[in-house]
């Protein structure tokens, strides 16, 4: 597509990085019923030939009651299309990305080149980037990469806002069929509100529907890894092990030993939030997220899998992130983490397949890689240390232990604690 060069800031353009599921349901989706034109850059060219042909989407909010959502005002410019990729990001009133951690290598450095070219021809206008990825850290993580794309003369605090954002929507994997059927269809669920970081932005907040900045946005982060994201990893890692054959989280969640197992690690993880955070959350409202969360999760429209929640084992199993850093965090603080760490354990033995009965490949390695060996993921993968973390490690073999002598179903028992001494 050739797209005509443009020589001023449009204060209504929303350029995003990443035209997946994310990035059409939730952040398009926003900011086009918030009156901005969405320009999607991906890698993808029939997604980009279809949003050009068409200049529209639906998003199917999946429901009791199902609803059809249609996004206009959009178009898509390819990656391999520097020139004019690098000419919207210089005249973008704001920008996002939605491409995961990996997608972010081939993302930055064209939004440096972006950005040189905005600051040459608009000194004083900034940009804010608005973070849409499940990383920790984010602003960090974006500045320390956007530095080795930029001269050292380049004023980035200045100039650059980096927004960290807690990406609580929830978008299930579609079926082939469904996407044979519209390439551009992307299934979600109703839940729309955007949680980022106030007092990030360089420019003025932008004033639509769905966006809430917060002041202490590390605790959101937080509140979202070590809750949802948890609670989720915990649903399909021991739903996986109580029962293979199951393939949605619903389905786990409607075994009653789950769904308490489940609320109550969730519970245990907002203890350590609390804790952390006295002066952001209370108790009634953690618990009254939890309950939210659980309800979501049984939602049978959105059609969430088993496979989607808990696959991609090396990132989900990483040291900061949702079941190694709950862990850490509790340890640090001295407070009980046991049933964090058996969901951590039981995560070692998630063998799920997709549709096509296929494993994803990284977790196929990670199973040839490691064979189940607990103490070598708590090392390699964790990031524990055996002289550090010798309680971890202990506790850990014994859960090991008793799921081979007493089984999943057994252990789930309210009766029977997690860890026997």
């Amino acid at each position: 597509m050739k797209a005509d060069i443009i020589e001023h800031i449009n204060p209504l353009k929303l350029v995003i990085f990443g035209a997946g599921k994310i990035g059409r349901s939730f952040i398009g989706q926003l900011f086009s019923q918030g009156g901005y034109e969405v320009v999607f850059i991906d890698v993808i060219k029939p997604i980009i030939n279809e949003l050009n042909l068409r200049g529209n989407y639906n998003v199917i909010i999946k429901a009791e009651k199902e609803q059809v959502i249609n996004i206009k005002n959009v178009r898509g410019v390819h990656t391999d299309n520097e020139e004019v990729v690098v000419n919207e990001i210089s005249t973008a009133g704001i920008l996002a990305t939605s491409v995961g951690i990996n997608g972010l290598g081939t993302a930055i450095p064209l939004i440096a080149k972006g950005l040189l070219k905005r600051f040459r021809n608009n000194k004083n206008s900034p940009l804010d980037i608005i973070i849409a990825e499940n990383l920790r850290n984010a602003s960090e993580y974006f500045n320390e990469e956007l530095k080795k794309s930029l001269p050292g003369w380049f004023p980035i605090k200045r100039f650059v806002g980096t927004i960290e954002t807690s990406i609580g929507k929830m978008v299930p994997i579609m079926l082939k069929k469904d996407m044979e059927e519209d390439i551009l269809q992307v299934f979600a669920e109703p839940y729309n509100t955007l949680i980022l970081d106030k007092k990030a932005f360089k420019n003025p907040i932008p004033g639509i529907e769905g966006l809430a900045p917060k002041d202490n946005m590390k605790a959101w982060v937080d509140r979202k890894l070590f809750i949802h994201n948890l609670g989720h990893a915990a649903t399909a890692y021991v739903g996986y092990l109580f029962n293979p054959e199951f393939t949605f989280i619903y389905e786990a969640l409607s075994i009653s030993e789950i769904h308490n197992f489940v609320r109550e690690t969730m519970l245990q993880a907002a203890g350590i939030l609390l804790f952390k955070y006295p002066n952001e959350f209370s108790e009634k409202m953690l618990i009254e997220h939890i309950d939210d969360l659980l309800f979501r999760f049984q939602n049978k429209a959105l059609g969430d899998t088993i496979f989607r929640v808990g696959c991609d084992l090396k990132r989900k199993l990483g040291p900061e992130d949702r079941l190694a850093g709950s862990l850490k965090l509790a340890s640090e603080l001295s407070l009980p983490y046991e049933k964090i760490l058996f969901v951590l354990v039981c995560a070692c033995h998630f063998r799920a397949c997709d549709e096509q009965k296929n494993m994803l490949p990284g977790d196929i390695e990670f199973e040839r890689q490691y064979e189940g060996n607990i103490k070598e993921i708590l090392q390699s993968v964790c990031g524990f240390k055996i002289n550090e973390d010798k309680r971890i490690f202990m506790e850990a073999g014994k859960i090991e232990e008793q799921l081979k002598i007493r089984g999943l179903h057994s252990i789930l028992n309210k009766s029977s604690p997690v860890i026997e001494n």
